[in-house]
């Protein structure tokens, strides 16, 4: 099997973004593509420019498998750092090692000096991709979110320029920002 790529994302990954919220329920947290008009809405907000959003696809045979993406906070240089993987290519280790390069070049070559991210207390699987890619635990945030009528704790992450880097293979990444 053939190792995965990134490459910034593109309007004409539209279809394979929707496939990927069609494939599993848990997607609708990532945001709301229900049909071909939302899908292209999602990919054009993170694809406009300028605007604060980078968005890595996460490409195998030429489709879109995944995202990994960063919500830019200029001032700060912080970024909100946040990846979904389709449901059919999960438990491959393509989400921690396309985390992993994607925070590597933030924190570098994108110049940003802290990278945040939070996951759900429910969704184990958010926080090895975290750790995997290098991000450091911080603590919780109790009762963060309402999820369908019930409030959800959050496990939160940093990951810093100075924090050891992972040890997880690095994917090939394309034309960055």
């Amino acid at each position: 099997m053939s190792d995965p790529a990134l490459r910034p994302l593109r309007t004409t990954d539209a279809p394979d973004v929707l496939a990927a919220f069609a494939a599993a329920s848990d997607m609708a947290r990532q945001g709301d593509v229900t049909g071909p008009q939302s899908a292209i809405a999602y990919v054009e907000r993170l694809t406009e420019t300028p605007g604060p959003h980078l968005a890595f696809a996460v490409v195998h045979r030429e489709r879109l498998v995944g995202l990994v993406g960063l919500t830019v906070d200029a001032g700060n240089r912080n970024g909100w750092f946040w990846y979904w993987m389709h449901a059919g290519f999960r438990g491959r280790g393509w989400t921690s090692r396309a985390a992993a390069t994607v925070a590597d070049w933030a924190l570098t070559d994108g110049g940003l000096q802290r990278l945040e991210l939070g996951h759900r207390i429910d969704n184990p699987a958010s926080g090895a991709v975290a750790r995997a890619a290098g991000f450091v635990q911080e603590g919780f945030e109790r009762s963060k979110l309402l999820i369908d009528g019930e409030r959800l704790d959050v496990v939160a992450y940093s990951r810093l320029p100075t924090d050891p880097w992972p040890t997880v293979p690095r994917l090939a990444i394309t034309n960055p920002v």
